[in-house]
């Protein structure tokens, strides 16, 4: 399938050649002979160039530019007559990403709407490419979570949202029990298996609105907004089973399984995010000293 293109002009005679042209030159092609026609076509007809007069009966070509940027992915290529009142600032203005003087030769037609295809896929591509880039800012790349940089500005993002509409926020901090001996024993390649599966457990384990995040070495921490304490305990509680139910190989004929202390707090009114990150990890603590393969609460 070719490119979609969607003429717009209430000139019969121009509409129809640069329909029949543009068909030929294998586009694929609807076309509108005004704006409110033209607006009512997008509607179920992703045209990735729009080419439309600029003075048309009722809403004139500028501002169905503007409409469709507003609403639409479409390039917008205008068209005009050398004489009429327009210029390319004010087109380029509204959002256009070309600007047409009839009459114009079919040929130079073809070739400006390949140009903007081009640098509409260039941009595309780029802005891709950035979303990649800021993703792997903030991700851990062993474990596909979020990471302690992203952990840090998220939960000052919920202890905000917190005070503004006053809804509970809890906090999970997990901590693998004897995991230095395990990369003693096993090597880090086998460790790193670990921090990957857990990851995997942990992502499984969550609501939509929950976020998880490689906190440390292998400590892990879970946000989870509008949730209490009592919620997130059985969050937990649920994380700790699976984990210990893993079962890992790291050598041939070695089975071996792994088992996690949580910590667990709910935000306190006027509670800074560093003092409720510590009572989180006091009652980690907790575990730790209890016995291990637990979850503990913070007071």
């Amino acid at each position: 399938m070719g490119h979609t293109v969607l003429i717009v002009d209430d000139d019969l005679a121009i509409k129809e050649s640069v329909e029949e042209y543009l068909t030929l030159m294998s586009y694929e092609v609807k076309s509108a002979h005004n704006a409110q026609q033209a607006l009512e076509i997008l509607k179920t007809f992703e045209a990735e160039v729009v080419l439309t007069d600029i003075m048309m009966q009722g809403m004139d070509g500028l501002e169905l530019t503007r409409l469709i940027k507003e609403k639409h992915t479409a390039d917008v290529m205008v068209m005009t007559g050398y004489s009429a009142d327009y210029s390319y600032e004010k087109a380029i203005n509204a959002g256009a990403s070309d600007f047409v003087f009839k009459p114009f030769r079919f040929e130079e037609l073809d070739l400006r709407i390949k140009r903007v295809l081009r640098e509409s896929a260039f941009k595309k591509e780029r802005a891709r490419l950035l979303e990649k880039m800021e993703q792997l800012a903030i991700t851990d790349a062993l474990t596909g979570l979020y990471n302690s940089r992203q952990f840090f500005h998220q939960i000052k993002q919920e202890i905000q949202r917190y005070e503004r509409y006053s809804r509970s926020l809890s906090l999970l901090i997990l901590d693998i029990d004897f995991f230095k001996h395990y990369n003693d024993t096993w090597g880090h390649l086998e460790g790193d298996e670990v921090l990957q599966r857990i990851g995997h457990v942990i992502n499984s384990c969550m609501r939509s609105m929950d976020t998880a995040y490689r906190y440390g070495g292998e400590e892990f921490a879970i946000l989870l907004p509008e949730t209490g304490l009592k919620k997130a305990c059985l969050v937990g509680e649920r994380i700790r089973n699976y984990i210990a139910q893993e079962v890992f190989a790291p050598a041939q004929g070695q089975s071996q399984g792994v088992t996690v202390s949580l910590g667990a707090a709910e935000l306190k009114t006027e509670e800074t995010f560093s003092e409720f990150i510590r009572r989180a990890d006091m009652a980690l603590y907790k575990s730790k000293k209890t016995g291990r393969n637990k979850l503990s609460t913070a007071s």
